[in-house]
């Protein structure tokens, strides 16, 4: 198994480039390729995927979490590396899993080649394996008490009974409201209670 590669770019491609490697050049599929550079040294994180028809293809990540996100949507039924990439070519990693832990449908729904079905199907298969990732402390990502947070949120809902349509709808609301500035638990909790009495009022 082909783990990491560090060699040096020599050439870049809409969706792929070239990593010399000791006088061998791997192609790898590449999410943003336009944020290298020709003679860039690089250090990339890989994965060997095998198709049955057109045989193997290498993906190269910056960095784990990347490499990680990626293996997780790719564990989706009928989501493959190419949709897979697509998702990490518009958005962080962190803003993915940020999307999922927050249940946004709207905000997965509006990239490019994900439609509503998908996004859906995004956040059923993952919602739980984000939250044991980001608590299992194996990878570390940017605000990741906060996405921890989030997590427990619907957790303190859901034991209150509320339907999955309003946790999802309240963490949309609380998400976009808080945004820019994180929150701590008890906040969001107090928040969330308000917005859902509203709700029934």
């Amino acid at each position: 198994m082909i783990d990491q590669l560090h060699g040096t770019i020599t050439a870049i491609k809409e969706k792929m480039l070239t990593l010399s490697v000791h006088g061998v050049g791997f192609g790898l599929h590449i999410a943003q390729p336009a944020q290298y550079t020709l003679n860039q040294e690089q250090l990339f994180y890989t994965y060997l995927h095998w198709h049955p028809d057109n045989g193997p293809s290498l993906y190269g990540f910056a960095t784990e979490l990347e490499r990680r996100v990626f293996l997780l949507i790719i564990d989706c039924p009928k989501i493959g590396p190419s949709i897979a990439n697509t998702i990490l070519s518009q958005l962080s990693a962190s803003h993915f899993l940020e999307l999922i832990a927050t249940a946004n449908q709207d905000g997965l729904s509006a990239l490019h080649g994900i439609g509503a079905k998908k996004a859906e199907q995004l956040i059923v298969e993952l919602k739980q394996k984000v939250q044991k990732l980001l608590k299992s402390g194996d990878v570390v990502v940017e605000q990741q008490q906060s996405f921890v947070h989030w997590q427990q949120l619907q957790d303190v809902l859901t034991s209150l009974n509320y339907s999955r349509p309003e946790i999802t709808k309240t963490t949309q609301y609380l998400a976009d409201k808080y945004a820019q500035e994180p929150q701590p638990l008890d906040h969001l909790i107090r928040a969330a209670l308000a917005f859902l009495s509203q709700k029934h009022t």
